[in-house]
């Protein structure tokens, strides 16, 4: 099969997990026996794109994505016509390309995108966040989960005091944009990677048309994995991990300010990853117990999940699939993370009752943490195969690719 990947977050020196996952399954498609490209921002592709994200084909240019602003913090409402014209700008890449493949699979942050390919084009999109229904992605106000469906509400998240006017616009913006969604995934197929991720559009948009859609957990490449973990050193007694961009919805603030003088003495939390919020939190926290250590290999985090003692997921925002919980699953380790999201519908992957614990609030995760690191450290013998392995994803993805 000839299949075309699609994704604005590719290429790039650095990708985060949405990256990841296009680049995992792309590799896995390949060693499987099929043709796979990746079409990603043409202002970034040069020779070495494929090399810098580590996929085993080619990476072609497809669309342009400068220029993204439009002004909307500076006028204070979401405009109704940005995001509609980025996803024609993607739909047409899409079908200048197309043709020349079985199958398009999209991962991207504008699920719209669908509503302007043609019908006759075999085309899926994976969503991965909550940009189904909101245009910021996240679902966070205040440091909390938004639990508002309201259109007109969400004015609040780009002006402090919308008031009437910016309130009406920005109410206009966001149900454009969930009814042309809707009709992206009327059209074409969906995956969803919880049925979290799903429930949620259909709470925003209750009569949408869902019958071309599933529901596919996220996956990771244990092979890899367990080579890593294999090549790692023995566990560190009393390391809790955490690993992410630092930036709002993840957490780590919030994690390190409830975690204060409350970890038992020789615990040490170590902190992988780089983002908006990492200076000012490493010049608060930072201390002998708090190291920060910045962006790491995929390799390194790995061999490093492996040897800690405790991992942490404290995602304030609510998670659809956290590939670090499975990564943390997968490698044996305990994990604690905030029961937001999809993170319960993980625990069916775990090794033993309690691999994955689920707090209902920060100090309640803080509690379960600390005493997990007072007990004896997990040293599994990791099994020859994991559930949420790549390879065991692609077939439910080609049947996906086939119906």
């Amino acid at each position: 099969m000839r299949i075309l990947m699609v994704s604005e977050d590719l290429p790039g020196e650095r990708i985060g997990g949405l990256g990841k996952h296009v680049v995992t399954l792309a590799n896995a498609l390949v060693e499987s026996g099929h043709f796979v490209d990746i079409l990603g921002r043409a202002e970034d592709v040069n020779h070495a794109s494929a090399r810098q994200i580590g996929f085993r084909g080619r990476v072609l240019p497809g669309f342009g994505f400068t220029h993204l602003g439009w002004k909307e913090l500076q006028l204070g409402f979401f405009n109704p016509y940005k995001r509609p014209f980025f996803a024609h700008r993607i739909a047409r890449a899409i079908e200048r390309h197309g043709g020349d493949y079985d199958v398009v699979h999209y991962h991207g942050h504008l699920p719209l995108a669908g509503r302007y390919v043609d019908p006759q084009l075999n085309f899926v999109q994976t969503r991965h966040d909550q940009g189904s229904e909101c245009v910021i992605h996240l679902r966070i106000k205040d440091g909390h989960p938004c639990a508002t469906v309201r259109a007109a509400d969400c004015a609040g998240c780009i002006h402090r005091a919308p008031g009437a006017l910016r309130s009406a616009l920005s109410g206009h913006a966001v149900e454009r944009y969930r009814r042309l969604t809707a009709d992206a995934f009327a059209r074409h197929k969906t995956i969803f990677v919880s049925d979290f991720l799903r429930q949620a559009f259909l709470r925003a948009v209750p009569d949408a048309d869902l019958r071309r859609s599933r529901v596919i957990h996220n996956f990771i490449s244990y092979p890899n994995l367990k080579a890593q973990a294999e090549s790692a050193g023995p566990v560190r007694r009393g390391v809790a991990l955490l690993v992410g961009r630092i930036d709002a919805g993840k957490g780590f603030g919030e994690f390190l300010a409830a975690a204060a003088g409350r970890l038992p003495p020789g615990a040490q939390v170590t902190i992988i990853g780089d983002g908006p919020e990492r200076a000012a939190l490493e010049q608060r926290y930072g201390n002998e117990q708090v190291r920060f250590l910045g962006w790491r290999p995929n390799d390194e985090v790995i061999r490093r999940s492996a040897e800690a003692h405790v991992c942490v997921v404290p995602s304030v925002c609510e998670e659809p699939c956290a590939t670090t919980i499975l990564e943390a699953l997968a490698l044996g380790k305990p994990c604690v993370a905030l029961a937001h999201g999809g993170s319960a519908e993980l625990a069916a992957y775990q090794y033993y009752e309690g691999q994955l614990q689920l707090a209902q609030d920060m100090p309640r995760l803080v509690g379960l943490l600390a005493g997990l690191l007072q007990t004896d450290p997990v040293e599994p013998s990791l099994p020859d195969a994991f559930p949420m392995d790549v390879y065991h994803a692609i077939p439910k993805i080609l049947d996906c690719y086939a119906d």
